[in-house]
């Protein structure tokens, strides 16, 4: 009823060209951290908008599943892909596992628009995926790539494919070139094939791939060379707009938010928000120069931690983030490569004067004693052979680093009930032509049904 009431009272705005972010795992207190924490470097209490939280119009959103009071990004981005719930683990299909349910991203590509679908993470993972496919179980990767060639969408960006092979059968990128698709390997190698190709997959060099195919690097451990959400986004724009100048539909995902929720890594976390605001910004720069024939819409699929701003004492110091220098699984990664390099002249001095360095331990983030203690007891487990990995949904890191990230949640005031999704509110933000349906509490199936009606996808 709702949805009706806010579908006829819309001005009559068409956009032609739609852009549609997912920050995956990105509920409400992850943009206002994110908001306070650029504020906080600033030396002041308060909030520093990101752009896309300036935005006019915003609602609030439920993402429960049809399965489970809490999603899981399969059924989550089902619901904002399709506007139908499906059970968790579920990619396009109705809650019977038969009934297809046809995207947002199909709808549009039936209207005559060009249609892209872009990631930071694998171009099969749970959220891109549900704008195309069509499996009972998220992890079937090489069904899922079959569906991506299938779907005859211009453009996919992101990392890699998890799985493209299987035993006696094409791999997905020889099915991706005879299915027309042209294959490019970063951002350069983009801009030298872009104006012969067709269609499109932009991919991460296969150098990062042989590092880490799942996803590009955290923005927070970032090197030259490595590609960038707002390459994928730039790139994905300036492919539909050539292929179609009268009408596009973009998704562009923020996947590693979620990751790093997952993982509790607060600073990775901010910083990752702050890197989708930037692809963003791409997108704004199109709307700023076709303001009524643009829509932006800004959305999550669900809150993933339980990410609690500030403890009893009413203080945050949100600041402090700012000097941890690498994401809490690199920090892992490196802290063995240190150890390794000192063998067996390693010592605890040694590793406080790295944590000075990567967390800012000591030199401007003061330890108490206890902090400390813990500290010294994770480094003689280290040395005695006693310590274990801790897991998450999307890492494994040290228990020694795990701590660290852990000592530097705490002084920052950030707390967190869970390592999992939550059935948080997610918010949305929109601005540009028919902006204005979005407003009040939504239901997230709702999102996708909205923007095809304001598009003239759907009647």
């Amino acid at each position: 009823m709702l949805l009706c009431c806010a579908l006829s009272t819309m001005a009559q705005q068409t956009p032609k060209y739609v852009f549609y972010f997912i920050g995956d795992g990105m509920g409400v207190n992850q943009v206002n951290g994110t908001e306070t924490y650029l504020a906080a470097q600033e030396g002041r209490i308060g909030i520093k908008p990101l752009l896309f939280g300036d935005f006019p119009h915003t609602a609030f959103v439920t993402t429960y599943s049809a399965s489970n009071g809490i999603t899981d990004s399969a059924a989550g981005g089902t619901a904002l892909a399709t506007g139908e719930k499906t059970y968790n683990g579920c990619l396009g299909l109705l809650p019977d596992s038969t009934t297809i349910a046809t995207s947002v991203a199909v709808w549009a590509k039936e209207a005559g628009a060009a249609v892209g679908i872009t990631t930071n993470v694998s171009v099969d993972h749970a959220t891109p995926a549900s704008f195309y496919a069509h499996q009972k179980n998220r992890s079937m990767y090489y069904e899922i790539g079959k569906d991506l060639v299938g779907s005859n969408f211009d453009f996919f960006g992101g990392s890699d494919f998890l799985k493209p092979e299987r035993k006696n059968e094409k791999s997905i990128y020889t099915l991706a070139q005879e299915g027309g698709y042209t294959i490019s390997r970063g951002y350069k190698d983009y801009l030298k094939k872009c104006k012969q190709a067709d269609k499109m997959i932009l991919l991460q060099t296969e150098e990062a791939s042989k590092v880490d195919r799942t996803a590009i690097p955290y923005a927070i451990d970032r090197k030259k060379g490595d590609m960038t959400l707002q390459e994928i986004t730039r790139a994905a724009i300036n492919f539909l707009y050539k292929k179609n100048p009268e009408k596009f539909f973009l998704m562009v995902e923020g996947g590693k938010i979620d990751w790093a929720c997952h993982d509790n890594d607060a600073a990775t976390i901010f910083e990752e928000i702050i890197d989708m605001d930037n692809a963003v910004r791409v997108a704004y720069e199109f709307y700023s120069q076709h303001p009524d024939e643009t829509l932006i819409v800004i959305t999550a699929d669900h809150e993933t931690g339980g990410i609690g701003l500030g403890n009893s004492d009413y203080t945050q110091k949100s600041d402090l983030l700012k000097y941890q220098r690498m994401s809490a699984p690199e920090y892992s990664k490196h802290l063995r490569e240190l150890i390794k390099k000192h063998g067996d002249k390693i010592t605890f001095d040694i590793v406080k004067e790295d944590l000075k360095k990567h967390f800012g331990f000591w030199s401007v983030i003061p330890l108490g004693e206890k902090q400390e203690d813990e500290l010294l007891k994770a480094y003689d487990d280290i040395i005695a052979g006693r310590e274990k990995d801790k897991k998450s949904m999307y890492a494994k890191e040290s228990a020694f680093g795990y701590l660290a990230k852990s000592i530097m949640n705490r002084n920052a005031k950030i707390g967190w009930t869970s390592g999992s999704h939550t059935n948080g509110y997610v918010p949305v933000f929109a601005i540009g032509a028919g902006a204005e349906i979005f407003h009040g509490r939504i239901n997230n199936t709702d999102i996708p049904k909205m923007i095809g009606k304001v598009a003239g996808y759907k009647k």
